[in-house]
């Protein structure tokens, strides 16, 4: 299995035994310039940041994504392929497919699986998936963005699992699953919104107790009753981006 290595000076995705930030995907950079130029400073612990053109790749390669894209990896930050699984309900081949234009296109890092399936039964098609992703992508990282704790044999398909995706008022009171305690916390990942500024120390603690090696809180929340999904509390930078970079720590490997 993969685990974290450094690229570029910086922390990439799986291998340090400290706490450090995964981004699930910014808006487009056309949308967020600020944002996405914020991941490329010195220092930040970035384990790694999703990149999400239009739901996928894209018809076409886009330049400002090329552009976004190619200054991240040129800072040592490693970009992921936004892929949307739609929970098993999307073909083999259309995410294969994606998969190679994010290659193609922009010369990802691996891939970020969301909507991931988590049951047993999804278990042999995700693995094939896998397989073929990392072949498509030259060994290349992959996060399987469950948002809920998985069947355990989901740790052996992958160097990471969202094991959360929520809001703040659950996390705080949420629990890991037994089995994760068999594993390092660099193969584990938190992604909480609404999480105010003065819980940000409590959140921590939170994601250290549970054994989360990657998180990424913000202050930004979702309306519950929004069922188009443009309302993503994930699309733009936290207000407290600034703080949380400070109290998780360098992104330099010792």
């Amino acid at each position: 299995m993969p685990h974290l290595t450094t690229a570029g000076g910086r922390l990439s995705a799986t291998g340090a035994d400290r706490l450090g930030l995964g981004v699930p995907g910014y808006a487009h950079p056309l949308l967020a310039p600020v944002e996405w130029a914020g991941l490329t400073r010195a220092g930040t612990p970035l384990h790694w940041a999703v990149l999400n053109v239009a739901d996928g790749p894209g018809s076409r390669p886009d330049p400002h994504c090329l552009e976004a894209a190619g200054r991240l990896g040129n800072a040592g930050v490693r970009v992921l392929g936004h892929l949307d699984l739609a929970y098993g309900e999307r073909s083999f081949g259309e995410i294969v497919a994606e998969a190679q234009d994010y290659t193609d296109w922009y010369r990802v890092g691996g891939f970020y699986l969301d909507r991931c399936p988590s049951t047993g039964s999804d278990l042999t098609g995700i693995r094939l998936t896998a397989a073929t992703l990392e072949v498509v992508s030259g060994g290349g990282h992959l996060v399987l963005g469950h948002g809920t704790h998985p069947h355990p044999g989901y740790a052996e398909i992958a160097g990471q699992l969202v094991t959360f995706s929520g809001p703040w008022d659950r996390y705080r009171w949420s629990q890991a699953a037994e089995w994760t305690a068999d594993h390092p916390p660099e193969r584990f990942v938190h992604l909480v919104h609404g999480v105010p500024r003065t819980h940000l120390d409590e959140a921590m603690r939170v994601a250290r107790w549970q054994g989360a090696g990657t998180i990424f809180f913000t202050d930004r929340f979702t309306d519950r009753g929004d069922r188009t999904g443009e309302n993503n509390p994930f699309a733009t930078l936290p207000g407290y981006w600034d703080e949380i970079v400070s109290r998780v720590g360098p992104g330099v490997s010792e």
